[in-house]
């Protein structure tokens, strides 16, 4: 079955996914400013409490704080991501 692309391209213009993307870019420059860019390079920035599991109003108040956030390899991010329907 071929890819649509089409609705994949709007499912990723809606609110919620465009915040959390915009969370995610936020949390890496702010793992960049507290620890350094070397210590960044190469590895992920980890949401305890995953960006997908948050309501709308629980990701611009919860997602980017230093209790939730931390820096892991990709392998070990990856490991912990849900399964993909």
């Amino acid at each position: 079955m071929a890819r649509d692309y089409a609705k994949e391209y709007k499912a990723s213009r809606t609110p919620k996914r465009r915040l959390a993307n915009i969370l995610r870019k936020r949390a890496r420059r702010l793992m960049i400013k507290k620890h350094g860019e070397k210590a960044v390079q190469g590895k992920e920035i980890d949401h305890n409490h995953m960006l997908a599991s948050m309501s709308t109003s629980q990701l611009s108040s919860t997602a980017n704080r230093p209790s939730n956030l931390s820096i892991k390899s990709v392998h070990a991010n990856r490991i912990k991501q849900p399964a993909r329907r």
